[in-house]
C-alpha cells in the first residue's frame, strides 16, 4: 500500500513536459480600443489578414492563438498597426504579439489611442491549421490570407520557438 501511495505521489509531483500545450489557431481577433481624447472605449473584431480601422489607426491581424481549455487561459494575437495621418505617409507604430492576460507586456505606444487583445474567436478546423489549402477560410469562400513564416505561427512560449 505504501509503495502505491509513494508511486502516486511521485506522479503528482513530477513536472509537466515543457511546451506540451499546443495553441489553437482562430480566424478572428477581438480587440478593444481606447480613444484617449474622448475617453471612449470600443470593442471590435478583426479577421486574420483583413484591415480594420480604429480612428486613424489601420490594424491588420496576422495570427490569433488561444490555449486549450485544459491549460491556463491565454489569447495572443500578432498585430501590425499603422498610423495614417492626413498629409503624411503611413507609419508602422506596432508590429508584434499582444497577450490578453498581460496587455502591458507588449503594448501599442500612441499618443491618442490604446489597443489591446481581448480574445480569439472562430476556431479553425485542424485541417486549416495544418496547412491544408482545401480547408479553412478560403474553402468557405473567404479571401485567403498571405501565408505566414513558420516562426510567426507559434507563440513565443511554445515548444518549437524555444528550441
Amino acid at each position: 500500500m505504501r509503495a502505491l501511495a509513494g508511486g502516486l505521489l511521485a506522479l503528482l509531483l513530477a513536472p509537466a513536459p515543457v511546451g506540451a500545450a499546443i495553441e489553437e489557431p482562430h480566424a478572428v481577433v477581438v480587440l478593444q480600443g481606447l480613444d484617449k481624447i474622448t475617453a471612449r472605449i470600443s470593442t471590435f473584431t478583426a479577421r486574420i489578414g483583413e484591415l480594420v480601422r480604429f480612428g486613424t489607426l489601420e490594424i491588420t491581424a496576422r495570427a490569433c492563438y488561444e490555449t486549450p481549455p485544459v491549460e491556463p487561459p491565454e489569447s495572443a494575437a500578432f498585430l501590425q498597426i499603422d498610423a495614417v495621418d492626413p498629409g503624411r505617409p503611413p507609419e508602422r507604430v506596432f508590429s508584434g504579439w499582444m497577450f490578453a492576460s498581460s496587455p502591458s507586456l507588449s503594448a501599442l505606444e500612441h499618443p491618442v489611442y490604446d489597443v489591446w487583445v481581448l480574445d480569439c474567436e472562430e476556431a479553425l478546423p485542424e485541417e486549416a491549421a495544418s496547412g491544408d489549402p482545401a480547408a479553412g477560410p478560403a474553402a468557405a469562400g473567404e479571401p485567403a490570407s498571405t501565408p505566414l513564416p513558420p516562426d510567426l505561427l507559434l507563440l513565443p512560449n511554445s515548444r518549437k520557438a524555444n528550441e
